[in-house]
């Protein structure tokens, strides 16, 4: 994804500190750097890559045995690794997510929240996932990891007030110098254009009543959900209100409660040769409602775990829905899941599976049967017993 494209320019942001620590990275991990390069860098996103040249020799204090690149990669590929950076930095830290379903890369990610908290937090960050990456694919250490630990002057980063007189000397030069590297890169002033381009007005405005809800929760200090889910689900969100296949009305989305955590998704369109989609004319006709209604119910760890997805109306027959509503699928547990999934291609492909299992409508089935708490059993049944024997992967001619 194209880094936010300086959407803070000139606007209220982290401050100083980090236009140093910015200014810093790209002073050492430059576009040719040998092992690791700031391909694109502004106040709310940084995009890295970490180059395997060579990966696989004995690397200096590595551990044995090679970790062979990421899956569904060329080999040769970079690792391509993302950061969102909030108005809250340092105080929040950085937000990454790796190209890759590699589990591996996941971990590296997710120890950091070890490193404790300081107004260089990005710095420390890198100079952990660099080591790891270093590591994980037996490279040895590489010496310009060291030069993350530089200090940066103190009366810019741990200071709001900056005196008039040192801001007079110092902010003009590196604010320049800064703004200048995203012209080039990103042109800033077109930044929050492009993130909110081909969005509906009505959409916006949800964006904005979501943000503005987080900015009271934070202030309120009834903050739910973790910084990593609600940076991703908005990442979703504003994907899916973007998306065609949204605005040609295949699917709709709703917030429950406003919650980014709990969407209510219609699948307003199934293929029209099937005989799901003919049943739910004839819903509509009895019940006035022509679409299949599912539940999504995402937790703190979004996007490294799925989302919980359940049918919760109509009642289905076949489609591999199981009781309660639940869904019979492998990209929905913990073992097929990829946190490169996008939500859209998931809505999409339970559409697909749907109709693939011959789902049916069960006109006059008693709707209580399908309940979260049902749907979580069976659910749970379903994993224990494809964890002991694997999924079955239906004949070509059955789709």
């Amino acid at each position: 994804p194209a880094a936010g494209g300086g959407a803070r320019g000139g606007g209220r942001g982290p401050g100083p500190c980090l236009r140093r620590e910015l200014k810093l990275l790209k002073s050492i991990f430059h576009r040719g750097h040998e092992r690791f390069r700031i391909a694109s860098a502004c106040l709310d996103e940084l995009s890295c890559e970490f180059l395997l040249a060579g990966a696989g020799g004995a690397g200096a204090g590595a551990a044995p045995g090679p970790h062979l690149p990421p899956r569904g990669s060329v080999p040769g590929d970079p690792v391509r690794i993302h950061c969102n950076i909030t108005e809250s930095y340092p105080a929040v830290p950085p937000i990454w997510s790796v190209e890759s379903d590699d589990p591996n890369l996941a971990a590296v990610l997710e120890r950091l929240v070890d490193i404790k908290k300081g107004n260089t937090l990005l710095l420390q960050h890198l100079k952990r996932i660099i080591s790891d990456l270093c590591k994980l694919y037996n490279l040895p250490q590489h010496p310009d990891v060291e030069m993350l630990d530089q200090p940066l002057p103190a009366e810019q980063c741990t200071q709001e007030d900056v005196s008039s007189e040192d801001e007079d000397e110092e902010m003009p030069e590196d604010t320049e110098d800064l703004d200048h590297y995203e012209m080039k890169e990103e042109e800033p002033a077109e930044g929050k254009k492009s993130e909110d381009d081909g969005i509906g007005k009505e959409n916006l405005a949800i964006l904005e009543k979501i943000k503005k809800n987080q900015r009271q929760d934070y202030l309120n200090g009834a903050v739910s959900g973790s910084v990593q889910a609600t940076d991703r689900l908005m990442k979703e969100l504003r994907d899916i209100y973007r998306s065609q296949s949204f605005k040609g009305g295949n699917y709709a989305v709703e917030l429950v409660n406003d919650s980014l955590y709990d969407w209510n998704v219609k699948l307003l369109k199934v293929d029209q040769d099937s005989a799901l989609h003919n049943d739910l004319q004839i819903l509509k006709e009895k019940e006035g409602a022509d679409f299949i209604l599912l539940n999504f119910s995402f937790k703190d760890n979004f996007p490294f775990d799925p989302p919980f997805v359940r049918v919760v109306s109509p009642v289905l027959s076949g489609g591999y829905v199981l009781g309660g509503g639940a869904i019979c699928m492998e990209l929905l547990t913990k073992q097929g899941w990829s946190s490169a999934y996008s939500i859209e291609s998931v809505i999409m492909q339970i559409s697909a599976t749907l109709v693939k299992g011959k789902a049916r409508v069960q006109f006059g089935a008693n709707k209580s049967q399908y309940s979260l708490t049902r749907a979580q059993q069976s659910y749970k049944s379903l994993v224990q017993i494809h964890e002991k024997n694997g999924w079955y992967t239906p004949p070509k001619e059955d789709g």
